[in-house]
This record gives structure tokens, C-alpha cells and sequence, in this order.
């Protein structure tokens, strides 16, 4: 069989596996990846067109529709417009320790993700990410260190219960409303 075609079946079976938990003992296993450390959890289904440019370290969240794009396919459209032969090109991503990238985030190629960082939701990587940093928007942009991030989420509530956080909720919205 054709590696491509096995390496469309392997996307389509990692698609299918309901469970994180057996989707991230899968892509070490195969190594769909460049490398994948330990403590790496890997939510989305999709795998990224070029897995083998994407090197992941240690104690790593990625969540829900994070997408990695690690190529470049703008020589076609040059091609078609007859500007000569450019080249498809493709760059790594590496991924050090210790980092949270939020859903539906967007890391393009040439990237390094520094230890201690988090990408917050929606956001779009696309230079590297220093040190012990937040970063948010689109492009992305650090918005405070990773140590004012963590005493936030200290003085967090830790009353979870459904009945509580529409409390806080409501209780937030009225303040906004006045």
C-alpha cells in the first residue's frame, strides 16, 4: 500500500477514536509526529498536513481545533499565473514545556513555543512565543507573564457547581448593566 494512502488511513482512524486518552497513545505510537514527549495531550481529530514538522516536548495541552500550518502552497498560485517555478515550502513548529495552547487557535509554520507559555483561545501564532508568557489575538501578542496568569487563576473561585457559576454570572452582568 501506499504510504500516502496509509498515511490517510491512519487521519481518518485517528478521526474516528472517540476517547483522548486512545487518540494520544495512538499518535506516540505511530509516531505521527516529528517527536511527541511525555504528558502530551492532543485533542484534535485533525492530524496537520506535515505531522513529521511538528516536534512537541513535554507536559503539553492542545485542545479542540487547534490547527498547525507548517506549509505553504502559494507557489501554485504563482504558478498559475506564470511567474515561474517557486517551490511548495514547508517549515517546523516546535513546541517546548509546559504549554497550554486554548481551541481553536492557529500556529503557523517557523514557530517556536517557548516553556511556560499559553495561547489563549482564538488566538493566531505567528512568531515565536517567548518564555514564561501569555499571548492573545490575532496575531498574537503577549499580554502578561506566565506568573500573573497563574496568581489570577489563584484567587479564581473554586465553587464550580452549575448553581454557582451562573451566580458569578449573573452577578458580573448586573454590575456591567449598571
Amino acid at each position: 500500500m501506499k504510504s500516502w494512502t496509509k498515511n490517510q488511513l491512519k487521519r481518518i482512524r485517528l478521526a474516528l477514536m472517540i476517547n483522548s486518552d486512545s487518540r494520544n497513545k495512538y499518535l506516540k505510537e505511530k509516531n505521527i509526529f516529528y517527536s511527541m514527549g511525555e504528558n502530551v495531550f492532543f485533542q484534535p481529530r485533525i492530524i496537520p498536513s506535515d505531522p513529521k514538522l511538528i516536534k512537541f516536548h513535554n507536559n503539553i495541552v492542545v485542545t479542540s481545533n487547534v490547527t498547525f500550518v507548517n506549509h505553504d502552497v502559494f507557489h501554485l498560485g504563482l504558478k498559475s499565473l506564470g511567474k515561474g517555478d517557486y517551490q511548495y515550502l514547508q517549515y517546523p513548529i516546535e513546541i517546548m514545556d509546559n504549554v497550554f495552547i486554548g481551541c481553536n487557535s492557529t500556529i503557523l509554520g517557523n514557530v517556536k513555543i517557548g516553556p511556560n507559555a499559553v495561547i489563549a483561545a482564538g488566538s493566531v501564532v505567528t512568531k515565536d512565543v517567548p518564555p514564561n508568557s501569555v499571548v492573545a489575538g490575532n496575531p498574537a501578542r503577549v499580554i502578561e507573564s506566565f506568573d500573573e496568569f497563574l496568581e489570577k487563576r489563584k484567587k479564581e473561585v473554586t465553587n464550580n457547581s452549575i448553581e454557582s457559576c451562573w451566580e458569578r454570572f449573573n452577578k458580573e452582568k448586573n454590575k456591567q448593566e449598571q
